[in-house]
């Protein structure tokens, strides 16, 4: 295979991305200087009741499917294929999640989660989180398929991976692109992190908050009546992890915001130079 592939150069990009990540995971996490020097974390309690809370997860599961059902009705007056009723759906249904914490916190006037703007210094931290999380993911995600394949279970891509990959569509492409680097970071941070996270941190073991909304996040990526994406479970609860200790160590959810849209950027470049990710 020539060198000049954009596979091959792709792979190579990675791997080097995981050597940076590990380096920085030992030099700002792991090595005993890092260790001795860690601040405590900036992440304060959420003094937010229990109704108040159960009324945000309304709002955004309620926008997202409003929003759907009402794309989906439009659509269906449209001579769309099924991939573009696929995406759209998908977008809708991010886009209403995110009015529903936009309608909570505007209408209802509550203290909600909210995307802090995207300082120089969240820059720094979150492409930094993104790098650590790599040699993370590595780690987790070979494990992770290997334990699948023992067991003969599926370890199919993700439904709107495939797609991605199928697509020959410049506009439904660039519509996934921008969902994927920029609407979904956003959405997904705001309710898995600054909302599940922050809520349950302080209200439930340490440990129990960490996991259960990743695991959480991990699972909604799975199609678990063909298991589709069963082979992300795993790694994208790893990554929920990560991001939940960056956010509680730096107290900016824009930190996490970051790191989330560097990975998913990093996934969608694989999935452009021909790489099976």
């Amino acid at each position: 295979m020539p060198a000049s592939d954009p596979s091959t150069l792709a792979v190579a990009f990675e791997v080097a991305l995981i050597g940076i990540g590990a380096f920085l995971l030992w030099r700002l996490v792991l090595s005993p200087r890092a260790r001795a020097a860690r601040r405590p974390a900036a992440l304060g309690f959420w003094a937010v009741s229990g109704s108040d809370f159960l009324l945000f997860l309304l709002c955004v599961i309620c926008g997202g499917i409003a929003l759907q059902v009402a794309a989906l009705w439009l659509v269906g007056r449209a001579s769309l294929d099924s991939d573009s009723r696929l995406i759209v759906a998908a977008a809708a249904f991010q886009t209403g999640m995110l009015a529903g914490i936009a309608g909570y916190h505007f209408a209802l006037a509550r203290d909600t989660p909210t995307a802090a703007p995207a300082t120089p210094g969240a820059l720094v931290s979150g492409a930094a989180t993104f790098f650590i999380a790599m040699p993370v993911l590595a780690v987790v995600a070979l494990a992770w398929q290997n334990g699948l394949s023992y067991f003969g279970l599926p370890v199919e891509k993700q439904d709107l991976m495939d797609l991605f990959e199928a697509t020959h569509s410049p506009v439904l492409r660039g519509v996934l692109i921008v969902f994927a680097v920029l609407v979904a970071p956003i959405t997904e941070e705001l309710i898995f992190r600054r909302g599940l996270f922050r809520y349950l941190l302080g209200r439930v073991p340490r440990w129990v908050a960490l996991t259960a909304p990743a695991v959480l996040f991990g699972s909604l990526h799975v199609s678990w009546k063909t298991l589709d994406g069963l082979a992300a479970l795993a790694p994208l609860a790893a990554l929920g992890i990560v991001f939940s200790l960056a956010y509680e160590r730096t107290g900016r959810i824009s930190t996490a915001m970051v790191a989330h849209a560097l990975f998913n950027l990093n996934t969608v470049v694989l999935i452009l130079a021909g790489v099976n990710v």
